[in-house]
């Protein structure tokens, strides 16, 4: 692992704070990166505490096996991995989506615009298909529904339409380089401050990698396996992942009624939304990439 590709953990107090309820209980990082919010949770636990974290990262996995500590263990999964572990089992579970940056500031995992490489963007680069693989083959409508549902993106037919253009006169695209060329030359109005590539970015990693689906199957685990006064942790970074997160803790934060069955006792709530923290205006001096980040904070009820 290259020590050049440094992260710097985003609302790091502030999350443990509100995931933190006994020193003596089970917790999960679900997002391990390069391990602040673990590290830090693991000076707050006692010694009957327990730390298990996740992350599909193989470069994450391997700074993750840096900690001696016997409370600690990696799994090298995605959040998804949640669903297999026991109904009750956790006191606190964090989830701290989206990109870490030593996989945007690495050329070689290719996940940005800004400098050339490979264009693969997996999470996880032993396993599935990369981005130039998947643009390879995937017809025209395909890719303008990623590129438009996942990046939010107005000029997704244009785009859609010159990667196959580009694949049929020259072959597909291999370089990150190449594809921020060729969205530039299709998104005719730019963004003030944003660079035309970003939201084609966003969309194929955010596409590549599952990450929305896995996001939903991850917070319906977690319902399962947090203990009753057990606390759910998420950092959003984008509205895509923060709508859905928002979504899913309001439907369980109230009773729920059987229209077939009027007389029936409502279903009672099983979450209590508690917190939603932006970061100060001195995290996002010290770390730009902080602006756009919300955490939120909901506790897992009794029923």
């Amino acid at each position: 692992m290259d020590s050049r590709w440094q992260h710097t953990t985003v609302l790091l107090n502030e999350a443990i704070e509100a995931l933190f309820t006994r020193p003596d209980a089970t917790y999960l990082d679900a997002t391990f990166g390069r391990g602040g919010h673990s590290r830090l949770l693991l000076s707050r636990l006692g010694p009957g505490g327990r730390l298990v974290a996740f992350d599909k990262d193989p470069e994450a996995v391997e700074a993750a096996a840096r900690i001696t500590d016997p409370r600690f263990s990696i799994r090298h999964q995605g959040f998804r991995a949640l669903s297999e572990l026991e109904p009750a089992s956790a006191a606190g579970v964090l989830l701290d989506l989206g990109v870490s940056s030593p996989q945007i500031d690495n050329p070689a995992r290719g996940f940005s615009f800004r400098s050339d490489g490979p264009l693969d963007m997996r999470m996880d680069p032993t396993r599935g298909e990369s981005v130039a693989q998947w643009l390879a083959t995937a017809e025209q409508g395909q890719i303008a529904e990623v590129i438009r549902d996942y990046g939010e993106e107005r000029f997704a037919v244009p785009i859609a339409k010159a990667i196959v253009a580009r694949r049929q006169e020259r072959g597909p695209l291999a370089t990150t380089a190449e594809l921020a060329q060729l969205v530039a030359g299709a998104v005719k109005t730019r963004e003030p401050g944003q660079d035309p590539a970003t939201r084609t970015f966003q969309a194929l990693r955010i596409f590549i990698n599952a990450e929305l689906e896995e996001l939903q199957e991850a917070l319906t685990a977690a319902l399962n396996i947090l203990e009753p006064q057990g606390r759910l942790v998420v950092i959003s970074f984008h509205s895509l992942e923060d709508r859905i997160v928002k979504q899913f803790i309001a439907a369980h934060s109230r009773e729920v009624v059987d229209r077939r069955a009027p007389f029936a006792p409502p279903k009672a709530m099983k979450l209590r939304a508690l917190d939603r923290i932006k970061p100060s205006a001195a995290e996002v001096a010290a770390n730009p990439r902080a602006r756009s980040a919300i955490l939120r904070v909901a506790e897992r009820t009794t029923a």
